[in-house]
């Protein structure tokens, strides 16, 4: 009998330290997986409004250093809220921004407009950056938009235009949609920039965003949609 309970704490034991074990590598492969389904959505949503003939002007696209894309990622019915505020940049290669898109870069966003229009609804926020110096600033470190780089809400419509002189000088164009709605938003007081920790989670070390620009991180597989909707679309920029 006392050898039987012994065996019993004994296999008790092994199981604690055994979950104990496994629970940091389960929370890193779940952490990885979030920040997967958060590229993925990405595409998905940039290929939406691509396509769309109220989405995003083919013709803006064609003349931006680099896209943002905050997706609202659903799973399950219910809204994640740690992907809010979070997403994706690509940006084109090269010191001239002149080359094919990169493989993406985590990014985070707090504050602002942004606050304000996630609240109760899945919105999707894209942002295009139309000029080195304002793909610089975020690339490097948070840049508060509206202050550290002007921002305007973007126009409409796969054959619009920048037509007014703020979106004409602006170094960002945002946008977002909600309830399938789409619209420019000016996203002024929010800020962007790289998300270090889920760089490190998808690139496996760590590293920043430049470095990723620069070519020394391999853009994961589920970029490909991404990057393959952006190269058919906008293989290289208009100057």
């Amino acid at each position: 009998m006392i050898q039987h309970r012994y065996h019993l704490q004994s296999i008790a034991t092994a199981a604690v330290t055994l979950v104990c074990l496994l629970t940091p590598v389960l929370a890193r492969a779940a952490d990885e997986d979030a920040e997967t389904a958060r590229i993925t959505a990405s595409g998905d949503v940039l290929k939406e409004l691509l396509d769309s003939p109220s989405g995003i002007s083919h013709d803006l696209l064609n003349k931006a250093y680099c896209v943002i894309v905050l997706p609202s990622v659903k799973k399950g019915g219910f809204i994640v809220a740690a992907q809010y505020g979070r997403g994706i940049m690509t940006c084109r290669k090269g010191d001239g921004f002149d080359g094919e898109w990169s493989a993406p870069i985590m990014m985070q966003s707090s504050g602002g407009s942004l606050g304000l229009q996630i609240g109760g609804e899945a919105t999707d926020f894209v942002v295009l950056v139309m000029n080195d110096q304002g793909a610089r600033r975020v690339m490097n470190g948070k840049a508060k938009l509206g202050s550290d780089a002007s921002v305007a809400a973007g126009p409409v419509g796969r054959t619009a235009e920048a037509s007014t002189n703020g979106s004409l000088s602006a170094e960002m164009l945002s946008y977002s949609r909600s309830q399938g709605v789409f619209a420019g938003i000016s996203l002024s007081g929010t800020s962007l920039g790289p998300d270090s920790g889920a760089n490190e989670k998808i690139y496996g070390k760590s590293i920043t965003g430049r470095e990723i620009f620069e070519g020394s991180g391999h853009a994961p597989a589920a970029a490909d949609k991404l990057l393959a909707t952006l190269k058919e679309t906008s293989p290289t920029r208009t100057k």
